[in-house]
């Protein structure tokens, strides 16, 4: 029974593992580096196109702004082919009659007007349109390296988890040795029934766990297409890491030093401290309704009628064309407006304005806040992790010791089958955890640099 199940587990880890080799005998595997995937996922990222949609909005409002400073230049024409008109008037002889008139007629108007003074609201505009695009470039900066973060440490955990496979399938390989070694044994009299079950078990749960490692390793490589936004059925082979990846950076980070840098580098900071300074020009906008608002006006107008049918004879008018060129108007005015009362709105636009300023504000040292608080998380984090390879060096090399030193007595029957188990295990879970402090150091130096506003795009 008990082969059957072992049995079982291998057919299982063979089926698990077999995709990816007909896979890429079939279809030939893409190798990306991570620079690669970076790229890759920068170019599809939604959240990076959205950002650059808004940088672009932002853009044209700043041109709509300066637009505001420029007289405002109209034009309109108006033509009747047909008018019928009726009334009452005397004739040559004094007799009340009806007089019926028909025409047609053409009018041309050209207006400009240029706005000299409404309570520097276009100047406070144009500044708040300003800073809210600079905010817009940062708020693009700091989404592509979001971006870039997110698709690091899904490639580091594709990489641990291909090496956690990798030892998986070499203890299962070991436990299968092993097995075999003991089924002799155990033909020739030399270890017992019991010795004999206990290693098929071991052997059945090292299985397992290499079915279990092949299923983590295939998550962890879905999430890094879906952040890469390409199709899930492309065969990816991932390229290592370099060796100065892994390895220490930075022997003892200086939270300090790292917090005033990440308030000269983080974007994102920038941006709320431009989208602060927009909302205080935008208070100096709402206060603008206070005040006068002053135009100056220019006008150009010409017009002509050619009477069709009058009743009463006809007169002798000049054609359109020479009453359109004989009877250009103009008239340049001065306006004034000034609103006395507008039932409290622009009162409540002004104290809409302030609130807004001191929620941006609220943010905006929030945010400053949480930088310092996360510096000091990550920097300690690195620290640990430092310290977590080199007693995970020292941990394998105590567990290889010890298991090879229980391997020799188990095959001279000097040690039982639990201990071998259990430093075999022991040794495993070593290398494993090795493993793990390697990515853990460089997953954590890339936390540490996203978080201080250092990430270098490709």
């Amino acid at each position: 029974m008990v082969s059957r199940i072992i049995a079982c587990f291998c057919i299982a880890a063979l089926f698990l593992a077999s995709p990816a080799t007909v896979w890429s005998s079939e279809t030939e595997k893409k190798s990306y580096s991570l620079a690669r995937c970076i790229e890759i996922a920068l170019s599809n990222s939604t959240s990076a196109r959205k950002a650059e949609n808004a940088l672009k909005l932002q853009g044209e409002d700043v041109l709509r702004n300066y637009g505001n400073f420029l007289p405002r230049l109209s034009t309109s024409a108006n033509y009747s082919p047909y008018a019928l008109s009726r009334t009452y008037a005397p004739d040559y002889s004094g007799t009340i009659t009806n007089l019926k008139t028909t025409s047609k007629s053409v009018d041309l108007t050209l207006t400009t007007s240029l706005n000299l003074f409404n309570g520097f609201k276009d100047y406070a505009s144009l500044q708040a349109a300003l800073n809210k695009k600079d905010a817009a470039e940062y708020t693009l900066s700091r989404a592509l390296q979001s971006v870039a973060f997110d698709v690091t440490q899904a490639y580091y955990q594709v990489l641990l988890n291909q090496e956690l496979l990798a030892i998986a399938r070499e203890n299962l390989l070991v436990a299968q040795n092993q097995l075999t070694l003991t089924n002799r044994q155990f033909q020739i009299g030399l270890k017992s029934m019991i010795d004999l079950d206990q290693q098929q078990a071991d052997a059945a749960e090292s299985g397992l766990s290499v079915i279990k490692a092949e299923t983590r390793m295939q998550k962890s490589l879905l999430e890094l297409v879906r952040r890469l936004r390409i199709d899930p059925l492309t065969p990816l082979s991932l390229e290592p890491l370099a060796e100065n990846l892994v390895s220490p950076l930075l022997e003892k980070p200086n939270p300090e030093t790292l917090v005033a840098l990440a308030f000269q580098r983080r974007s994102d900071l920038k941006s709320k401290e431009h989208e602060v300074s927009a909302s205080k020009w935008q208070v100096t906008e709402s206060r603008a309704a206070f005040y006068p608002n002053l135009n100056l006006t220019f006008n150009v107008g010409t017009g002509g009628t050619e009477y069709l049918h009058q009743n009463t004879g006809e007169l002798p008018y000049p054609p359109i064309p020479d009453q359109l060129a004989n009877s250009i108007g103009y008239s340049v005015a001065l306006n004034l407006s000034w609103t006395i009362f507008d039932g409290f709105q622009t009162r409540y636009s002004v104290e809409s304005a302030k609130i807004s300023r001191i929620n941006l504000q609220y943010d905006y040292e929030d945010l400053k806040n949480n930088i310092l608080i996360d510096i000091h998380e990550a920097a300690g984090e690195y620290s640990a992790a430092l310290m977590q390879i080199e007693t995970a060096k020292i941990s394998l090399k105590a567990a290889g010791s010890a298991f090879d030193g229980i391997k020799r007595k188990y095959e001279l029957g000097a040690a039982g089958f639990i201990e071998l188990s259990s430093a075999r295990t022991t040794f495993f879970n070593a290398r494993s955890n090795l493993s793990q402090a390697n990515y853990n150091l460089a997953l954590q130096k890339s936390v540490l640099d996203f978080t201080a506003g250092k990430v270098t795009l490709p």
